[in-house]
């Protein structure tokens, strides 16, 4: 991490415990309403289902006293993620890493149009993804592990 400080993608940030408690609560909040727009709007639910990932990822950045700067927040969370959760999670990870992608497509591409499986599909890794990032980290750390979400 201290090279993506190094290269400005990444500053120094005391941790603040309450702060992140509800960034956790905000992501779960995400990922439920992923669940419950997706019979609405697959778009929304994509969206929400990678908010909660991207929410989540920002967690684990702070918890390692920095935040992300304002160059290429997403892929540097996405990044920082990978080296915090480690090889068991390389899957996931990639998963998160193509959402992120996907996510930027449709944005700006119109044209790009999200099937209800690949919503499923990112819904099911938001799940995923909060409950690896709750089992390796946040059971972890003594200020979190009372937590309840």
């Amino acid at each position: 991490m201290e090279k993506l400080a190094q290269d400005g993608l990444l500053k120094r940030q005391k941790i603040d415990i309450e702060d992140t408690k509800a960034l956790i609560k905000i992501a779960f909040k995400n990922f439920l309403a992923a669940e419950k727009i997706l019979k609405i709007d697959e778009e929304a639910a994509y969206i929400s289902a990678y908010n909660s990932m991207m929410k989540l990822g920002r967690v684990l950045v702070y918890l390692n006293g920095f935040k992300p700067t304002d160059k290429h927040q997403h892929k540097t969370v996405v990044d920082v993620s990978s080296k915090i959760l480690g090889d068991k999670f390389n899957d996931l990870v990639m998963k998160f890493d193509i959402m992120r992608r996907k996510r930027n497509q449709f944005t700006y591409d119109i044209s790009k149009p999200l099937s209800e499986s690949e919503v499923k599909n990112a819904i099911k890794t938001a799940y995923d993804f909060f409950e690896s990032v709750r089992t390796e980290v946040f059971l972890n750390d003594p200020q979190l592990k009372l937590f309840k979400f």
